[in-house]
């Protein structure tokens, strides 16, 4: 009897078992879906660049010779023969790296993307740079004397020390790499440490800034939200790599003859110029540089 009851109890529990298992089973909540973010170039930014500026000017002229006209300093009663050399005859000719060195600063700015993912994006930017084109006119000449009041300048360049521009941007993106083209409005300027006779201009007249136009165009690549670059928690850090050309004021295009030197006067510094080498003195160079941006905004 006792195995009897034994053989009952385990068929029970194996029928008990069987059933259960045959019942339906409570079904499990689905699966919470997170959509990936998609980046946008939407938003503000700002940040910094360093790079290297060298001249891009179409005229030739670098340095003088010297003759019993040439050249000529621009005093308040206007323009007169100045002894830079002796003896008449002899040239002064400047080395062209005297005008190309560093350049850095740092830049801020806005832009909207117009479809998140791929898509144009329209922008403006805004920067301020110091351009390192030294004052260090490096120059060979003949002369067996030079005027030691005479200060060889290599045109207007040498005398800038800082530019910035305000320009527009338009871009296309690629998720989060930005290909885009920029121009705009440029202006330059110098310390008032004298050799900035280079902001004075044909007529005499002297000019706080001088002022033109750029364009140019960079690559811009979006690193992810958590970089190691990202000391201010943005929403994004970029990276660009950039080209600007920099035409500053040439005078309408008028002929001007070409800024040579300094010469040290009673009334102070005033600029001296080359009358044989009268020419379109354009002032322009063009810069490339690299930077970073921190984004904030959207995604």
């Amino acid at each position: 009897m006792k195995k009897l009851l034994t053989t009952l109890a385990a068929f029970t529990a194996l029928t008990a078992a069987a059933s259960a298992a045959d019942l339906p089973r409570r079904a499990a909540p689905p699966p919470v879906f997170t959509p990936v973010p998609v980046f946008t170039w939407t938003g503000a930014y700002f940040g910094i660049n360093a790079g290297y500026a060298f001249d891009a000017s179409s005229n030739s002229t670098r340095g003088f010779v010297q003759t019993p006209g040439n050249p000529v300093a621009l005093v308040p009663g206007g323009l007169v023969p100045y002894q830079a050399l002796l003896p008449n005859g002899s040239s002064l000719v400047y080395s062209n790296d005297s005008r190309e060195g560093f350049s850095g600063g740092g830049q801020i700015g806005y832009n909207w993307q117009l479809t998140p993912g791929s898509g144009a994006v329209i922008g403006f930017e805004a920067d301020a740079q110091y351009l390192d084109f030294g004052r260090r006119a490096r120059f060979a000449t003949n002369a067996v004397a030079i005027n030691p009041g005479f200060i060889p300048v290599n045109g207007t360049l040498n005398t800038i020390d800082f530019f910035g521009t305000v320009r527009g941007r338009l871009g296309w993106a690629f998720d989060r790499t930005l290909v885009y083209a920029t121009g705009g409005f440029a202006y330059a300027t110098g310390t008032d440490d004298g050799a900035r006779v280079g902001l004075q201009n044909f007529a005499g007249r002297r000019n706080d800034f001088k002022t033109g136009w750029t364009v140019g165009g960079g690559v811009e690549y979006a690193l992810p939200t958590d970089s190691f670059l990202n000391f201010f928690r943005s929403s994004a850090v970029t990276l660009k790599v950039e080209g600007l050309y920099v035409n500053l004021d040439n005078n309408n295009g008028r002929a001007q003859a070409p800024l040579v030197g300094a010469a040290i006067s009673p009334v102070g510094l005033v600029p001296v110029y080359s009358l044989a080498g009268a020419s379109r003195n354009e002032n322009a160079f063009a810069v490339v540089r690299a930077g970073l941006n921190y984004k904030f905004g959207s995604y």
